[in-house]
């Protein structure tokens, strides 16, 4: 893990990250805190993952889960705190999921425009 300055949400440094994106990749010291902090608190109206610390680097926040839970179908889901996505400069930047929702989604339907604006459906 690289440092960064506290404030600092960005990473220059093109490196790969990877979030977890299913239950055996939550770190299990991260379930165990999500665990006891909803037993302290059963009436928070918060996920635990869904707090926001500043303080945190871009390789920390990206490891960061809102969600690990089964869901009402019985699928257990994952769903990170933060998306990290590419800046057109190269560098990369971390999302809240709640936080930033509109700026996720620019970057998706940025996504699905083709390098002559037009826009492209799947």
């Amino acid at each position: 893990m690289t440092n960064q300055n506290s404030s600092d949400n960005n990473n220059s440094g093109n490196q790969e990250i990877r979030q977890p994106l299913t239950p055996e990749a939550v770190d299990p010291k991260q379930k165990a805190e999500h665990r006891e902090a909803l037993r302290q608190n059963p009436r928070m109206t918060v996920n635990p993952g869904d707090r926001i610390d500043d303080s945190k680097s871009l390789e920390e926040k990206s490891q960061q889960v809102a969600v690990d839970a089964p869901d009402i179908t019985g699928d257990h889901i994952v769903v990170p705190t933060y998306f990290v996505v590419d800046e057109p400069d190269g560098s990369q930047k971390a999302l809240h999921h709640v936080k930033d929702a509109d700026e996720i989604s620019d970057v998706i339907r940025q996504a699905r425009t083709d390098e002559n604006g037009e826009r492209t459906w799947w």
